[in-house]
């Protein structure tokens, strides 16, 4: 697939740059804050009930938080006056606790003040500050980069970097429902939700949406991310707005969920990976966090008391897997998943893109491995999980057209009811988790990880999962005969669930079991300085590493093919 090619196929057919709802939110970035500051505080006041005391216990519980936070786990990218801001947001609560005489309704107010200054501050740090002037720029930038990157890895020699032998393509396959995403894009708002496994995934999808001719989606990116300047640039270009992971107090989040709400209200086509951070097991998603989920449902809902029943109205929930042979950060994150296991602990969220030079080298060591990535993308549904045609119109099961506006009607009007659109999140959660599973295409990667894994588990049937994974590495030895039967019954079972179209494989799958052996062994965690499996010189399947074995077997899961063994 030729780069001429691509830009031929997927052409920009939207309207122009001037035009992006992204950009007029850009162009309106102060006054859309204050907008979200005011929703986020009124929330607030209502979850509270108006109550003082459980509003001044709710700023106390923030206070102590962020304090902590501010102690315990800074970064870099932290504002330079949080000490300051704090320690004047605890004077004032000081002060009005101890004043007695200052009448409730004063002090009520002054809380709310307080609530006020707060929600402004965490809008302002989550919004993005995306410039229509440096997009161009930094998607050729971003895409120059990936590419030499690559012809470097492809073509030896020092000449390789300026090389033009190969496409970003040659390594990034985009497979799936392209044509109905553009044609949706025209006709109402993207909320896209893909799996998440490492941080390129971020890059990458911004740049998926560039080649498929999409304008820029705003999406939420770790704060983590924005600690050197020019990697900020280019993330503010692309759309990214700022998410702080380790604010868990309720302003925080209610900011967050009304800047993702009222911006897709805005009709700026969203992205968030429901997953809410990378998977640390290795395993495609299956519990989603339902917190930036429901602002799409709160917004298709708001858009149809607003009236809105033609363009931009409409909100299409379009679920994408991205799919490697290795996770660079595989060895953290499933260190980090089996110490969390069976437990809810506190733990710092890992900042691994600390430094410039770990980012370059991040990239630089992901595109100098042959490795290929393909990116599926689903089919669009409407915020209740249905399925839409390519007009937008919601199809029932039986491919009938249903109104979803219907579904938020009470007493013939249209209504917000919490509890109503709690359970058509907590649906539309289930159904991105089985289009995640459906859209997932098998690597051979996967299928080797799976297979060993569950040989090693059924001979050890009396372990537990973890005894299983303190086992010595040298005492695990697969015969390769037996390893190419088990892995063969494997493949086809495989290929019976993808005659039902529940899964999606890889081209190479389909080649002799010899070759798509050879081709797993050669790229399932091909980085890592412990491989999770390798071919013996007496030509046995070993592992140097359990954990990262078990990492790549939980790719599999959900298919239930852990039957066969």
């Amino acid at each position: 697939m030729t780069d001429d090619y691509i830009k031929h196929k997927y052409a920009p057919i939207l309207p122009s740059k001037d035009e992006w709802p992204v950009v007029k939110l850009s162009k309106g970035r102060k006054e859309f804050i204050k907008k979200v500051a005011n929703a986020s505080k009124d929330r607030v006041i209502e979850q509270t009930g108006g109550n003082m005391d459980i509003l001044k216990e709710e700023l106390e519980t923030t206070l102590y938080r962020e304090k902590l936070r501010i102690k315990q786990n800074p970064w870099a990218v932290d504002p330079d006056d949080e000490f300051e801001f704090w320690n004047k947001v605890k004077s004032v609560l000081v002060q009005l606790s101890a004043e007695s005489s200052i009448p409730n309704a004063q002090k009520k107010k002054k809380y709310i003040e307080i609530l006020d200054d707060i929600t402004m501050r965490y809008a302002e740090e989550i919004a993005s500050n995306f410039q229509h002037t440096h997009y161009k720029l930094t998607r050729s930038v971003v895409t120059f980069g990936f590419a030499r990157l690559l012809n470097a890895a492809r073509v030896k020699g020092i000449k390789s970097i300026f090389s033009n032998q190969f496409s970003l393509q040659d390594k990034i396959q985009i497979i799936g429902e392209t044509d109905q995403l553009r044609n949706l894009a025209s006709k109402g708002t993207i909320v896209m939700v893909p799996t998440h496994f490492s941080n390129l995934d971020s890059i990458l999808i911004g740049w998926i949406i560039s080649v498929l001719g999409l304008p820029p989606f705003i999406y939420g990116a770790g704060l983590n991310l924005f600690n050197i300047q020019i990697f900020a640039y280019f993330m503010n270009s692309l759309g990214a707005y700022k998410v702080d992971r380790r604010k868990k107090n309720l302003i925080y989040l209610e900011t967050l969920k009304n800047y993702s709400s009222e911006s897709i209200q805005f009709g700026v086509h969203s992205l968030f990976f429901p997953g809410g951070t990378r998977s640390r097991s290795g395993k495609i998603e299956s519990k989603l966090k339902l917190g930036l989920l429901s602002t799409a449902v709160e917004a298709q809902r708001a858009n149809y008391q607003k009236g809105q029943q033609g363009s931009g109205g409409k909100i299409f929930i379009v679920p994408v897997t991205i799919n490697y042979h290795f996770v660079l950060e595989a060895p953290s994150l499933i260190k980090e998943h089996l110490s969390l296991t069976g437990q809810e602990r506190y733990y710092q969220e890992s900042d691994e893109f600390s430094t410039s030079y770990k980012i370059s080298k991040f990239l630089v060591k992901f595109f100098t491995k042959g490795s290929d990535i393909s990116v599926s993308i689903g089919k669009a549904m409407d915020v209740l999980g249905n399925y839409v045609d390519t007009e937008g119109r919601s199809l029932d099961k039986n491919g009938r057209i249903i109104e979803t506006r219907d579904y938020f009607i009470s007493n013939g009007i249209v209504s917000e009811d919490t509890q109503r659109e709690e359970e058509y999140t907590n649906q539309l959660g289930r159904r991105i988790v089985e289009e995640f599973h459906i859209i997932n295409r098998v690597f051979s990667s996967h299928l080797v990880a799976f297979t060993a894994f569950q040989i090693i588990k059924k001979q050890n049937r009396k372990l537990d999962l973890f005894n299983l994974l303190r086992l010595p590495e040298e005492d695990i030895a697969i015969p390769y005969e037996f390893f190419k039967e088990e892995c063969q019954r494997v493949l086809n079972r495989i290929m019976e669930i993808r005659q039902d179209g529940k899964v999606h494989v890889a081209p190479h799958l389909k080649r002799d079991i010899d070759s798509i052996i050879e081709h797993g062994l050669s790229n399932v965690g091909m980085y890592h300085a412990k491989r999770p499996l390798v071919k013996s010189k007496e030509g046995n399947i070993e592992t140097q590493d359990l954990n990262l074995l078990y990492f790549y077997h939980n790719r599999l899961d959900g298919y239930g093919l852990e039957k066969l063994f």
